[in-house]
Protein backbone atom coordinates (compact mmCIF):
# COMPACT_ATOMS: atom_id res chain seq x y z
CA UNK A 1 0.00 0.00 0.00
CA UNK A 2 3.17 2.47 0.57
CA UNK A 3 4.39 1.66 -2.59
CA UNK A 4 1.29 2.74 -4.26
CA UNK A 5 0.96 5.82 -2.44
CA UNK A 6 4.61 7.01 -3.32
CA UNK A 7 3.83 6.20 -7.07
CA UNK A 8 1.06 8.27 -6.89
CA UNK A 9 2.57 10.89 -5.20
CA UNK A 10 5.55 10.73 -7.73
CA UNK A 11 2.65 10.99 -10.58
CA UNK A 12 1.39 13.71 -9.41
CA UNK A 13 4.77 15.59 -8.94
CA UNK A 14 3.85 16.18 -4.87
CA UNK A 15 6.53 13.73 -3.87
CA UNK A 16 9.61 15.27 -1.59
CA UNK A 17 10.39 11.89 0.14
CA UNK A 18 14.17 12.41 0.57
CA UNK A 19 15.48 9.13 -1.32
CA UNK A 20 19.25 8.95 0.32
CA UNK A 21 21.11 5.86 0.50
CA UNK A 22 20.84 3.95 4.41
CA UNK A 23 24.55 3.43 5.97
CA UNK A 24 25.45 0.75 7.93
CA UNK A 25 27.47 1.81 10.98
CA UNK A 26 30.79 1.40 8.63
CA UNK A 27 29.43 3.42 5.86
CA UNK A 28 28.44 0.67 3.47
CA UNK A 29 25.35 1.31 1.57
CA UNK A 30 22.19 -0.52 2.37
CA UNK A 31 20.39 -1.73 -0.07
CA UNK A 32 17.59 -4.75 1.08
CA UNK A 33 14.67 -3.15 2.24
CA UNK A 34 14.44 -5.48 5.05
CA UNK A 35 18.06 -4.55 5.99
CA UNK A 36 17.74 -0.86 5.73
CA UNK A 37 14.40 -1.19 7.99
CA UNK A 38 16.51 -3.51 10.43
CA UNK A 39 19.34 -0.16 10.41
CA UNK A 40 16.47 2.12 11.21
CA UNK A 41 14.89 0.08 14.39
CA UNK A 42 19.07 -0.55 15.18
CA UNK A 43 19.63 3.28 15.01
CA UNK A 44 16.46 4.80 17.34
CA UNK A 45 17.16 2.11 19.42
CA UNK A 46 20.77 3.44 19.97
CA UNK A 47 19.39 6.67 19.71
CA UNK A 48 16.48 6.61 22.34
CA UNK A 49 18.50 4.08 25.15
CA UNK A 50 20.70 6.60 26.06
CA UNK A 51 20.84 7.57 29.94
CA UNK A 52 19.32 10.49 30.96
CA UNK A 53 21.35 13.95 31.00
CA UNK A 54 20.02 14.88 33.84
CA UNK A 55 19.29 13.65 37.37
CA UNK A 56 15.84 14.19 38.32
CA UNK A 57 16.10 14.71 41.95
CA UNK A 58 18.59 18.31 40.97
CA UNK A 59 15.39 19.65 38.98
CA UNK A 60 13.96 21.86 41.20
CA UNK A 61 9.95 22.84 40.93
CA UNK A 62 8.78 25.70 39.76
CA UNK A 63 6.00 28.27 40.57
CA UNK A 64 2.94 27.26 38.65
CA UNK A 65 0.35 29.10 40.27
CA UNK A 66 -0.19 31.97 37.20
CA UNK A 67 -3.07 34.49 37.55
CA UNK A 68 -5.72 33.95 34.99
CA UNK A 69 -7.33 37.24 34.51
CA UNK A 70 -10.57 36.10 32.67
CA UNK A 71 -12.65 39.34 31.35
CA UNK A 72 -16.40 38.60 29.38
CA UNK A 73 -15.27 38.69 25.54
CA UNK A 74 -16.95 41.59 23.86
CA UNK A 75 -18.82 41.28 20.88
CA UNK A 76 -16.01 43.07 18.88
CA UNK A 77 -13.56 40.01 20.05
CA UNK A 78 -16.29 37.93 19.44
CA UNK A 79 -16.43 39.04 15.64
CA UNK A 80 -12.21 39.52 15.60
CA UNK A 81 -12.44 35.69 16.50
CA UNK A 82 -14.92 34.39 14.31
CA UNK A 83 -12.77 35.93 11.06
Amino acid sequence: MKQLYDTTKKLEGKYSKPEGPVKDKGGKTVTEIQEQRNRWVEYFEELLNKPSPLNPSDIEATHTDFPIVFTPLTIEEIRMAIR
